[in-house]
């Protein structure tokens, strides 16, 4: 006869304890994101933490061998020039960036792209992690000039051929990226990461392809490259999670509870007890500037003012390398203070 099950002992998910890197980043460091959304997602946490963070400077990028040539780009600092653009749309583009650059200005559309690689060359230069998330192992290509391209800009899929990546195609690619920015920035740690997100436009099962290629190449180049490690964002949201409930409502992106647990895991691996600290300080200070008070002459509300007034000025000498000016600002010109 079955036993009875006992819900309050039952185990609803996998347990998975995160392994503390042998590296771990501090405030101190700056910070390179670059791939899919997903990589806006943690970036998006890390810049409201205030860390000293860059993510897709050049636009969201999916594919390995596109990610590939930006990182290209941000080592040699490369700057497009017009015959590199094309008229769709009544708008000038790129087929190597998003169409946040696209423009009717082509000058305005040149310059934004140029103006981002500097951005992300002169961070390259300086940053201590640059984390890789690949989404998808499909590459479209430009049918006249076989050119891999990294946004279609919904031009007519007449237009391109859609491969699927092999393995080699993937680590050549990035090996290749790897070795020209290392020559820019010797002491890199470079971490890959799979995209949780699913690319269902492609198909399930094209989809489930295309993620067990980007994992065996990225856990490939983490075995492989020195400084390089793997950091496992899709299993914690495919294989720990594991539920529809910490996904949108397009079944496809991870949902807010789920990045938090994502992220939650990212700072359990890559800070110490030190940094964590300090980020939870830093979040205090975030949190109370985004507090709005029903009633803010109240002298209760005055000595929350000065409290995190004190509290930032206090913070402000352990991270002097962070902006501090607009929390210094609301805390202090708050109409409440000045009473």
């Amino acid at each position: 006869m079955q036993e009875n099950c006992d819900i309050a002992t039952m185990k609803l998910m996998l347990p998975f304890e995160p392994k503390p890197s042998k590296h771990t980043l501090s405030y101190a460091d700056k910070l390179l994101l670059l791939g899919s959304c997903f990589s806006d997602y943690i970036g998006m946490q890390l810049q409201r933490a205030k860390f000293q963070v860059l993510f897709n400077p050049t636009g969201i990028v999916f594919d390995p061998i596109s990610l590939s040539r930006h990182l290209e780009d941000y080592a040699t600092c490369k700057q497009y020039a017009v015959d590199e653009l094309f008229l769709y749309n009544e708008l000038w583009q790129s087929w190597f960036h998003h169409s946040d650059f696209s423009s009717i200005n082509q000058q305005h559309t040149l310059k934004h792209i140029n103006d981002a690689i500097q951005l992300a060359h002169q961070q390259l230069l300086s940053s201590a992690f640059l984390f890789i998330t690949l989404g998808t192992a499909y590459s479209y290509q430009l049918k006249k000039e076989s050119t891999p391209v990294a946004n279609c800009h919904k031009a007519p899929k007449e237009w391109f051929n859609k491969k699927l990546l092999s393995i080699e195609e993937i680590t050549t690619a990035l090996t290749y990226a790897i070795t020209t920015i290392r020559k820019l920035n010797p002491s890199l740690q470079i971490v890959f990461t799979v995209s949780p997100v699913k690319h269902i436009r492609d198909g399930i099962v094209e989809n489930n392809r295309s993620k067990a290629r980007l994992i065996e190449a990225a856990n490939q180049l983490a075995e492989v490259v020195e400084e390089c490690s793997y950091f496992p964002a899709y299993e914690l949201v495919t294989d720990v999670l594991r539920d529809y409930r910490f996904y949108a409502q397009d079944m496809a992106h991870p949902n807010q509870q789920a990045i938090e647990f994502v992220f939650e895991h990212f700072c359990q691996t890559y800070m110490n007890d030190n940094t964590k600290q300090l980020m939870d300080d830093v979040m205090q200070i975030v949190s109370a500037k985004s507090h709005r008070p029903l009633n803010p002459n109240t002298a209760a509300h005055q000595q929350f003012l000065k409290t995190f007034l004190d509290k930032t000025n206090s913070l402000g000498k352990i991270l002097p390398m962070l902006h501090w000016d607009d929390e210094v600002h609301y805390f202090s010109t708050h109409p409440s203070t000045n009473q």
